[in-house]
């Protein structure tokens, strides 16, 4: 019986030795824990409800198209730095320190130009890293599985 069982047990453990990394963003020569944000539901509930976001840690927002992009702050109750990225990868707007919102009419944090990317990050994170526009974002993860 062990015999037949030692076989199976040997292929459930290489799989688990092959499992995907953690998904992660670097940016600016830092990498940051991420949670991605890829569907409508995961896109519009975003890092609300969050007391604290870790200093290497992000959400990011994959969209299918190039287009401008604005997010609001509402039941966010941490600050954030929103950067903008576009199909390329390069950053092409900041909104920094984005205060939290937990009524109406809360702020609208827009991009300057189009997006296809948009990366939360701690408010203040962007000054510290002294990001600057046309920066490269790299994605290590795959959106398409991680939500």
């Amino acid at each position: 019986m062990l015999a037949r069982l030692l076989p199976a047990t040997l292929i459930f453990l290489s799989l688990g030795a092959h499992a995907a990394p953690p998904p992660t963003v670097t940016l600016h020569g830092k990498t940051f824990s991420t949670e991605f944000a890829a569907d409508d539901a995961s896109r519009e509930h975003g890092l609300m409800d969050r007391t604290e976001l870790k200093a290497d840690h992000s959400m990011l927002f994959f969209f299918q198209d190039d287009e401008p992009r604005a997010f609001w702050m509402k039941n966010t109750l941490i600050p954030l730095d929103i950067l903008y990225f576009d199909g390329a990868r390069k950053l092409v707007s900041m909104q920094l320190n984005a205060q939290p919102c937990k009524a109406d009419p809360c702020a609208i944090y827009p991009s300057d130009g189009a997006a296809r990317y948009v990366l939360e990050l701690p408010a203040g994170t962007a000054g510290k890293l002294g990001l600057k526009l046309g920066e490269p974002l790299t994605i290590t993860g795959d959106p398409g599985t991680v939500h």
